[in-house]
């Protein structure tokens, strides 16, 4: 029977948002936050994937498991892929990526998608939510997800790009995309083997990787609202919510 485990990528050296998974959110920094959203899932073992001392120290300090990687490491999935070798887990395991800036993701909608893709037996799935805002479309700091069919909670379909910025009439399936990924372990591998494509250089959206490679990618739909923290209008408007 496969196995699921979440690994969580996080390092310091985000530009936008400097520290980011040290800043404190009512006295929690935002890395653990991520942390026990996923403890509660309950779907298996958590582990931080780091190349930094610092959130490493945190970790360890708040009772929670890390795995030191490589500094050199440029994207999340190439993070989380070494994290994984270094557990020996099975070509059938499933690893989920929980982005370590994604402190609203729901627990259930964790649960649901590793439910549902095992029972679908996928490849590669992910999470998406209605777009909200007409502005978001504009956003860059807002990955949206275009689909071949509707998304259910019950119902995926594959990915057909993603974008940074979209035009609100492109397409009839145009949802927000999360930053969480289920991958079966065989099919990571064959990720993390692709080179760098041009489309993920040019949008910075390592997903476009396995897109342009044919690797299927399935979208679920997310019964929660979730936005990732990537600015300090990001972190900011993420308190506001949380205080109330």
């Amino acid at each position: 029977m496969s196995n699921s485990i979440i690994i969580i990528p996080s390092r310091l050296a985000a530009t936008r948002l400097p520290h980011k998974p040290l800043i404190k959110i009512n006295n929690k920094t935002l890395i653990m936050h991520v942390y026990e959203k996923a403890i509660e899932s309950q779907i298996g073992e958590v582990y931080v994937a780091t190349c930094d001392e610092e959130i490493a120290s945190e970790v360890r300090k708040n009772g929670g498991k890390f795995i030191m990687t490589d500094i050199k490491h440029t994207t999340g999935t190439d993070r989380v892929y070494e994290a994984s070798q270094k557990l020996n887990l099975k070509d059938i395991d499933y690893i989920m990526n929980i982005q370590g800036d994604e402190p609203m993701i729901n627990p259930l909608d964790i649960k649901n998608l590793n439910k549902l893709s095992k029972e679908k037996n996928l490849n590669i799935s992910t999470l998406a939510h209605n777009i909200l805002k007409k502005e978001d479309y504009d956003n860059e700091n807002i990955v949206k997800v275009t689909t071949k069919n509707k998304i259910s909670d019950i119902s995926e379909t594959e990915a057909l790009n993603f974008y940074r910025v979209i035009k609100e009439n492109k397409s009839n399936n145009i949802y927000q995309h999360f930053g969480v990924y289920l991958y079966k372990y065989s099919a990571l591998k064959k990720f993390v083997n692709f080179k760098k494509s041009e489309n993920e250089n040019k949008e910075r959206l390592e997903q476009l990787r396995a897109i342009d490679n044919g690797l299927k990618i399935n979208v679920l739909l997310a019964n929660y609202f979730s936005s990732g923290i990537d600015t300090k209008k990001d972190l900011d408007d993420y308190i506001k919510l949380f205080n109330k």
